[in-house]
């Protein structure tokens, strides 16, 4: 990557190339740009032989590392880390190596933070991504006791507003993902049953198709009964033309991007106010919906989930 003071960016070599080929001796052209010779022998030296793509930046990593730590000692590094949990300072003394290289180790191997790591098993979590908006979306449904008229405990206190939930019942936030874009549709109902399930996705490929994806070709969901074992909603996807996946048992980082979705639901939505009625609170989820689709999200380097949408589609925001 070219620094902010650099001579020579990528259209200043093609430029000097430029100036070779028509036949000015590369020193001349050299002067005229302010670089050495050696320079400038060098860019053309490159075009020759790999053409324009010998123009582009280079890695300064080196070819070869000879003083790199042997692949046997790594593995006794990672060992203990995967099975045990230890950190750096632990790892050294036992592989007789340097703090800061047990971590070096650990960072190449992307093993030197444990949230990176499934905890039972100690393998590394692969985090996936599919290549187009509609390929596969993730559906899920989050469970939410029902705000009484005038505020629960969070509004009234831990006591009075016990009293007044009894009996309240829940609400049911039925949320769509699209895998690559995080695009997201969200509705509440009063229960999880399979027509819920079945009438909810329909809506929500006709939401996707409204922000431009087309069409859902694969629709991943946890291993509840009205996802796994309902006629109805085998018969509800295939009108759609996609096809149903479950998630493995016990396994809610296969469906990990909803799971996220439910968690910032529960943060910028259910709980970021004290609200003083069920219906208030239902009432803000559109608005939430809204912020969410516009607002930056750290998954997609800080673009919104509606631009990953609109330059899929060619229509760059």
């Amino acid at each position: 990557m070219s620094h902010r003071n650099a001579r020579l960016t990528v259209h200043g070599r093609r430029l000097l190339v430029e100036g070779v080929r028509a036949g000015c001796p590369v020193a001349h052209v050299a002067a005229e740009m302010g670089i050495s010779r050696p320079t400038a022998h060098k860019w053309v030296r490159r075009w020759k032989t790999e053409g324009d793509a010998g123009l582009a930046d280079r890695s300064g990593r080196p070819h070869t590392t000879p003083h790199r730590t042997p692949a046997a000692v790594q593995a006794r590094i990672y060992r203990p880390r995967t099975d045990r949990k230890l950190g750096p300072a632990r790892i050294g003394p036992i592989v007789g190596l340097l703090t800061s290289t047990v971590h070096r180790v650990l960072t190449r191997h992307r093993l030197n933070r444990l949230a990176w790591l499934d905890r039972p098993t100690g393998t590394v979590i692969r985090r996936y991504e599919r290549d187009r908006p509609g390929e596969l979306v993730h559906v899920d449904v989050k469970k939410l006791g029902r705000i009484p008229d005038g505020g629960g405990h969070r509004t009234l206190g831990r006591q009075v507003g016990r009293a007044t939930r009894s009996n309240m019942g829940f609400d049911y936030v039925h949320s769509a993902v699209d895998d690559h874009s995080r695009l997201a549709h969200g509705e509440i109902h009063p229960d999880e049953k399979v027509a819920t399930c079945e009438g909810f996705v329909p809506r929500a490929a006709a939401f996707f198709h409204s922000d431009g994806i087309d069409r859902i070709e694969r629709v991943l969901t946890d291993n509840a009964w009205a996802y796994r074992k309902s006629l109805a909603w085998k018969n509800v996807l295939a009108g759609l033309g996609a096809t149903g996946k479950p998630t493995r048992a016990y396994r809610p980082q296969t469906n990990g991007k909803v799971e996220r979705f439910n968690r910032t639901l529960l943060d910028e939505w259910a709980y970021r106010q004290s609200y003083t009625s069920d219906n208030e609170r239902t009432e803000a989820l559109a608005d939430f919906l809204r912020t969410y689709h516009h607002r930056c999200h750290t998954a997609l380097g800080g673009h919104p989930p509606i631009s990953r949408v609109n330059n899929a589609a060619g229509h760059y925001i």
